[in-house]
C-alpha cells in the first residue's frame, strides 16, 4: 500500500492571525543558551520574582483536597465573590459576581470581546504600538483596524482630538490599555473623563486592558468603568500574571454587565470548558490575602526602571522617556540610524542582549525598541554595558 500526503488547506482567516514576537525572540535566546551563549533576557514580559508563597502554598492545598475536577465556565463562585469585591473597591463601582468571567490569562478576554461584539466590517479603534494581539485577533475576525498613534512627544498618551478623528459610523470597540505595554506610558484620570465625553451616548464599547493597573509608579490607576454611565458599556480586562507573578497559572477575567458575562460563559464552554480549579483557588488568596510582595515587586521594578532608564541616556543613540508603569521601557533608537528589527537582531546576535523592535507590536513602534526590567540590577545593568559596548563600535 502507499500512502499520499495530502496538502494542508487552511481557513483564509489563517492568514491573517498575527503572532507575539516576544516569544518567538524567547525561543531563539533559548537555542543560542543551548549553544554557550550567554544571554541577558530582556524579550519576555513576565515577572522574574517568584509567586508569593502564599498563594503558593494555597495552591498545593487545593491539590490535596481534590481541586482537580472542573469548575463552572465562569469560575467558582468563591473567586468571582473575592474578584468583585476587589474591583467594586478598588474602581469604586458595584460590581457583583455575576459581573465576573474567569479565564486562563489575560488574552481569552481579548478573543472573547471581539468573537461577541464584532462584526465583519466593524471598526476597531486600538493603541499602536500596542500589545500585538489586539491587531491580530482585529484582523483574524475580518474586522477593520484602526490604530490610534501613540506618540513620544505626547508621552505615549492617547490623544483625544487625534481619537475623535478616528471614530466613524463602522466603530464597534476601543480598546484601552493602561499602563501600556510596550511604552509604560499612562492615560490619565481627565484622559479618561474626555474619552468618555467624546464616546458620548454612541454604540460604542470600551475594552479597558487594566493587567498593569497594579504596577503604577505615578499617580492613581483610573477605569473608565468608573465614569458615570460607563460601567456597563466596559469589559475590564485584568488578572493574576503581572501583579502576583503568576504567568505560568494562567488565570486572569473580566468584568463586565451581567448579560455579556452569560455569552463570555458560553465561549468558556466552547473553548476552555473552565479554568484550572487548584489554580482558581490559589487566586482567592491572592486576591484576600496579604499584599506584601505585589507591593514590593512593584517598588523594586520602579528602582530597575529608574536605574535602566538612566543607563540608557548615556549610550550613544539611546533616548529614553521614563515610563509611568508597567514594566517595560521604550527608548528611542531613531538617531542610531538603525532600522530597529535590524538593531534588535543585532544586540542578541553580537551581544547576546534580547530585546524587542519596537515594530513587534505595531508600525508606529518603528525608531523604537521595547526592553523588559523584569531582571534583576545586575544583569539590567550588564545589558547597559554591553549595548553601550556595541554602540562605540558601530555607530
Amino acid at each position: 500500500m502507499t500512502t499520499t500526503q495530502t496538502q494542508l488547506r487552511l481557513a483564509n482567516r489563517m492568514s491573517r492571525l498575527g503572532t507575539e514576537t516576544a516569544f518567538e525572540v524567547l525561543v531563539r535566546a533559548r537555542a543560542m543558551e543551548r549553544q554557550g551563549r550567554n544571554i541577558i533576557h530582556l524579550e519576555i514580559g513576565e515577572p522574574d520574582m517568584d509567586t508569593p508563597a502564599n498563594v503558593v502554598d494555597a495552591g498545593v492545598e487545593a491539590l490535596r483536597k481534590g481541586f482537580t475536577h472542573y469548575s463552572p465556565a465562569a469560575g467558582l463562585p468563591e473567586l468571582r465573590e473575592a474578584i468583585a469585591a476587589e474591583v467594586s473597591s478598588s474602581r469604586a463601582i458595584k460590581v457583583s459576581p455575576d459581573e465576573v468571567v474567569v479565564v486562563p490569562g489575560g488574552k481569552p478576554i481579548i478573543f472573547f470581546t471581539m468573537l461577541a461584539l464584532v462584526e465583519e466590517g466593524d471598526e476597531v479603534i486600538y493603541p499602536n504600538p500596542g500589545f500585538p494581539i489586539y491587531e491580530s485577533m482585529i484582523n483574524f475576525l475580518g474586522a477593520k483596524a484602526v490604530p490610534i498613534p501613540l506618540r513620544e512627544e505626547h508621552d505615549f498618551r492617547l490623544d483625544v482630538n487625534e481619537l475623535a478623528s478616528l471614530i466613524s459610523d463602522r466603530t464597534r470597540l476601543i480598546i484601552l490599555n493602561s499602563p501600556q505595554n510596550p511604552t509604560g506610558g499612562i492615560i490619565t484620570k481627565s484622559d479618561v473623563q474626555d474619552i468618555a465625553a467624546l464616546i458620548g451616548d454612541r454604540d460604542i464599547m470600551v475594552l479597558s486592558d487594566e493587567i498593569y493597573s497594579r504596577l503604577l509608579f505615578e499617580g492613581e490607576p483610573y477605569s473608565i468603568a468608573s465614569v458615570d454611565g460607563f460601567k456597563d458599556r466596559t469589559i475590564i480586562l485584568t488578572g493574576f500574571s503581572k501583579t502576583y507573578s503568576m504567568t505560568g497559572w494562567r488565570l486572569g477575567y473580566g468584568v463586565m454587565r451581567p448579560d455579556l458575562a452569560v455569552q463570555f460563559a458560553r465561549l468558556m464552554t466552547n473553548s476552555n470548558s473552565c479554568t484550572a480549579t487548584f489554580t482558581q483557588m490559589a487566586g482567592i488568596e491572592a486576591v484576600r490575602g496579604d499584599q506584601s510582595e505585589p507591593e514590593k515587586m512593584r517598588q523594586e521594578f520602579q528602582r530597575r526602571r529608574d536605574v535602566f532608564v538612566s543607563g540608557l541616556n548615556q549610550i550613544k543613540g539611546f533616548s529614553c522617556r521614563l515610563p509611568k508603569g508597567a514594566f517595560y521601557t521604550f527608548p528611542s533608537v531613531k538617531q542610531t540610524g538603525w532600522p530597529s528589527k535590524k538593531l534588535a537582531d543585532a544586540l542578541l546576535d553580537d551581544v547576546g542582549v534580547a530585546g524587542l523592535s519596537g515594530t513587534a507590536f505595531g508600525a508606529f513602534g518603528e525608531g523604537y525598541m521595547r526592553f523588559s526590567i523584569a531582571n534583576s540590577i545586575e544583569h539590567l545593568q550588564q545589558a547597559l554595558d554591553r549595548i553601550d559596548q556595541w554602540t562605540k563600535k558601530n555607530l
